[in-house]
């Protein structure tokens, strides 16, 4: 997801609580680690700063970082912090802290980008594709619970934003039920697929990729499948000396579930299919021949 977004995951969260019970230093703490929590993961973008991690991007961010391993070792850090800035050292500060890191790895997990859930284990990338990177659903379920927080006096406001909170997991179990659901129907036509959703709920495109094609289709839950566009991809070519020269698309192929290699006269490379729009994908590496 954006930053953004995680933002309002965090702040949103911290509105669930009952706080009306809460000292003003666990009160500071509990909103530290909600919003630190579900940020803290993104931390990895610093090793854009050398040449190495600039190459690396593509594996390193969301990978270690985003790993459920490390989520705990993330929130034991973040109630340290608070007890060392706020004095307070109550459980529930872990326990935010781990459900905001949970909450950062697991919404990740469930866009084409992908996380490395299972990092230093498997360096298998997990891309369920079954929500876009910004999520209307997720900010109009967000504004409403504190547009209600704020304006109905008659429930506690964090009634409004646990009601929030149920919109957001109705919505996920809906969009990725629907994934599961192209999968079944369509994987078998492919030796390899990924789904993508659209920006509009319910909406998704899904790529098979079989015998040095892939095929784009849009699947939408009420006009059901239709062919977009058929890619060619020269999968007999040698790569080796495109990794050579191009470190970065030696990344992106292990990065991706699939690719499309581009062999012709002018250039020889790869891109992810799931990020291709009129005619390009802004995820490619080429050199020139």
């Amino acid at each position: 997801m954006d930053t953004i977004t995680h933002a309002l995951f965090g702040l949103t969260l911290y509105g669930v609580i009952d706080k009306r019970a809460f000292q003003p230093e666990l009160k500071k703490s509990v909103l530290a680690a909600a919003i630190v929590g579900s940020q803290i993961p993104d931390i990895d973008v610093i090793s854009s700063l050398t040449e190495t991690g600039k190459i690396m991007s593509q594996m390193w961010h969301r990978g270690l970082t985003h790993s459920v391993f490390l989520a705990p070792v993330w929130a034991l850090l973040i109630w340290w912090l608070c007890r060392m800035l706020f004095k307070s050292k109550d459980a529930l500060i872990y326990k935010i802290s781990l459900v905001a890191v949970l909450i950062h790895i697991g919404t990740d997990a469930l866009n084409s980008w992908g996380t490395g859930l299972l990092e230093p284990f498997s360096s298998v990338r997990v891309s369920i594709g079954a929500i876009p990177i910004v999520d209307v659903v997720f900010w109009v379920a967000i504004l409403a619970g504190w547009l209600c927080a704020f304006f109905i006096k008659r429930w506690p406001s964090h009634y409004m934003l646990r009601a929030a909170w149920a919109v957001m997991a109705i919505h996920i179990l809906a969009q990725t039920a629907q994934v599961y659901a192209i999968h079944r129907e369509m994987g078998a036509q492919f030796e390899e697929m990924a789904v993508s959703a659209s920006f509009i709920p319910g909406q998704f495109q899904a790529f098979g990729k079989l015998q040095g094609k892939v095929e784009i289709f849009a699947v939408s839950l009420f006009s059901g499948v239709s062919h977009v566009e058929t890619l060619p991809s020269d999968d007999d070519a040698d790569l080796k000396l495109l990794f050579e020269k191009n470190p970065r698309a030696e990344v992106l192929y292990a990065w991706s579930p699939f690719v499309v290699v581009v062999n012709n006269e002018q250039v020889l490379g790869i891109y992810d299919p799931r990020f291709y729009r009129n005619g390009n994908s802004f995820l490619a590496e080429y050199i020139e021949k």
